[in-house]
């Protein structure tokens, strides 16, 4: 597959029952990190398990850009020959992040405290998506910004060659600014800090103290703060990436929804700044348990079983969760379309610039297969219709969006008619072996057309 090319329609038939071992990729948050930092550091840092979807596979383009030496030995292994905190040489060309809204605005904080001026551009989902809210808080190091109107790429950023250090409150969660202000912060001199009223996913504090930064967080009537030491010398590191929650997140769900269904997904990283959709799913009712919990490279780690579940009831999602579980919404709504009831989703105006608008593209989608769903700018409802009772039958529009396109693909295992999506290509964004994983375990997925 691939996210840059031509459209791929897929379809997803009603299938038997999902059952088997579902080894799904590394995570890829923790795969654009390895990466950058590893780039950041002196001496040679060792990745196993990274990711090599499209969207990583830029990030480790954009390092090379930048003059490290990026590696693929093979089968996940990766090696990074870093050039030191503030070592990053001026590209030759422009930098092309692809569908990545990660991949671009870490790279964006990497580089903003390097003297040098990059070009940064990107798909037609990724050039439609705001950038304001990371390069303004990097502007306050002394980066400047120019970019189209409503501050979208293509965009050209001067790295401030004289940063200050910075103290930064995130207006609203996002574990993607606070990254790109913490890896800014890394060539300023003097202290970084970083204020959270709610903790977002913490990969890039971990992994910071990992490569040796002096970090400390705090949790105060502010809120979460985060406070760093600049110009540090980082230590090259031996990374191995736990699998992702996110892409466990489509198996998972898959098997809640089909009948007869019991699937193992190993190895999931439960960080619990991640793992927000599995509490959600026991709350509804899902038959989903965690086995052989343990600790892999200082991050949390458990071996997933979904089994089918037709008891599925709505509840109330606390907004509080929306950070842990930001990208799984999608997929939710279509467990949820499949519960008795409404479940409510709030504080999620997030998922409005992701790589599409998520809740109006999920909301259409779900509303021509049949499921009533009522939205507002922060919040969404969906009214599930039960086991068995969901139409489906529809072509949805996946938006460019990898996270529409597999929940769409999820929810036609288990409607009475096919789902199919108008194209399917950005799925190799972020879980390039989709098919062939869904497929082993039983799903009936198609690329053809209604």
């Amino acid at each position: 597959m691939s996210g840059h090319g031509t459209p791929i329609p897929m379809i997803s038939r009603p299938c038997g029952p999902l059952s088997g071992e579902a080894h799904v990729p590394g995570d890829k948050s923790i795969s654009h990190r390895a990466l950058i930092l590893g780039a950041m550091a002196v001496g040679e840092t060792k990745i196993t398990g990274l990711l090599e979807g499209e969207d990583v596979l830029d990030t480790g383009k954009a390092m090379q850009a930048f003059g490290a030496q990026v590696i693929n030995h093979g089968a996940g292994t990766w090696s990074v020959h870093g050039v030191g905190v503030g070592g990053f040489a001026e590209p030759d060309n422009v930098i092309d992040c692809g569908n990545s809204g990660t991949g671009v605005r870490l790279i964006m904080g990497a580089m903003a405290t390097c003297p040098i001026t990059v070009t940064f551009a990107g798909d037609a989902s990724l050039n439609g998506r705001p950038m304001r809210r990371v390069t303004d808080p990097l502007a306050l190091f002394g980066t400047r910004a120019v970019g189209r109107e409503g501050g979208r790429l293509p965009m050209t950023l001067v790295g401030a060659a004289d940063p200050v250090p910075v103290r930064y409150a995130v207006p609203v969660p996002s574990a993607q600014v606070k990254s790109a202000v913490l890896l800014a912060g890394l060539n300023a001199p003097g202290k970084t800090v970083v204020i959270e009223k709610e903790a977002t996913r913490d990969h890039t504090e971990r992994m910071l103290q990992g490569f040796g930064a002096i970090l400390s967080v705090e949790e105060t009537d502010e809120g979460r703060v985060i406070t760093l030491d600049g110009q540090p010398e980082l230590r090259p590191q031996t990374i191995i990436v736990p699998r992702d929650p996110s892409s466990a997140a489509f198996p998972v769900c898959a098997a809640i929804i089909t009948p007869g269904s019991d699937v193992l997904v190993p190895n999931i990283g439960l960080n619990p700044t991640r793992a927000g959709l599995f509490t959600t799913l026991q709350e509804m009712g899902a038959d989903l348990t965690f086995e052989n919990m343990r600790e892999e490279g200082g991050e949390p780690v458990a071996d997933l079983r979904a089994k089918f579940s037709p008891d599925l009831r709505g509840i109330a999602v606390p907004p509080a969760r929306a950070a842990s579980m930001i990208d799984e919404y999608p997929v939710l709504s279509v467990v949820a379309s499949f519960a008795k009831g409404i479940t409510d989703m709030q504080g999620v105006k997030e998922l409005r610039v992701k790589e599409s608008d998520r809740i109006d593209a999920m909301a259409k989608g779900l509303r021509a297969a049949g499921v009533q769903v009522d939205e507002g700018p922060d919040w969404w409802r969906v009214t599930g219709l039960g086991h068995g009772n969901v139409p489906g039958g529809v072509t949805v529009a996946s938006q460019l969006d990898h996270r529409i396109a597999m929940a769409f693909m999820v929810m036609g295992m288990a409607t009475h008619k096919p789902m199919a999506v108008d194209d399917g290509s950005p799925i190799a964004t972020s879980f390039p072996i989709f098919e062939r994983l869904m497929g082993d375990l039983g799903a009936d997925l198609l690329r053809d057309s209604l």
